[in-house]
């Protein structure tokens, strides 16, 4: 019998940011890249699992993965949320996800690409792409979070892009451990 590896909760400082007026810069699409970005209502479990892990693992993302099927059906079919997926070549390379709070703010719960989408310069135009987005429906303020465990240059670049800090705290991310990562892989 394999016994159980424990994973020492994580620390992190999680950094709240606001951004108050929509971007107005405008980025090109990088050159010999074919690249679709399309919203998916309602979208199966399953693929959202896929997208989250493919993007967080790097970044210790855990929380929906915890998440039941009723859970995650919950937060993803509501209304005020939305998907959306980056394709590079025809295939999945990211994602962003945003909930609409209520008329005057919308929160970017979750933005990234996996990692065969890095390095190929579409990291600022993916996020600008994401915040027209987030702008679509004139809010007062888009709201997005960080914490010490994303990509090193996350909170630099949110800020370039027009977010300032607006609070920070310590919280802790506990890793999933042996079980839940073999659930996972035969959910999948």
């Amino acid at each position: 019998m394999i016994e159980e590896q424990a994973r020492e909760p994580l620390a992190v400082r999680v950094t709240e940011l606001e951004m108050t007026a929509a971007p107005k810069q405008s980025l090109p699409v990088p050159v010999n890249i074919q690249t679709a970005i399309m919203r998916v209502p309602e979208i199966p479990l399953p693929f959202y699992r896929f997208l989250y892990l493919q993007v967080g693992r790097r970044w210790s993302w855990v929380d929906r993965l915890r998440l039941s099927d009723a859970e995650l059906t919950a937060v993803l079919h509501d209304k005020r949320n939305s998907v959306t997926v980056l394709y590079v070549n025809g295939a999945p390379a990211g994602f962003f996800e945003l909930l609409q709070v209520d008329e005057d703010n919308v929160e970017l719960s979750h933005f990234g690409m996996f990692e065969r989408a890095l390095g190929l310069g579409l990291g600022k135009w993916f996020l600008l792409q994401t915040l027209y987005a987030a702008w679509g429906s004139n809010p007062k303020v888009v709201r997005v979070s960080t914490n010490t465990l994303d990509h090193p240059r996350a909170l630099q670049l949110y800020q370039r892009f027009g977010f300032s800090p607006v609070s920070t705290h310590d919280a802790t991310v506990q890793p999933l451990s042996d079980e839940e990562l073999l659930a996972l892989a035969r959910s999948l």
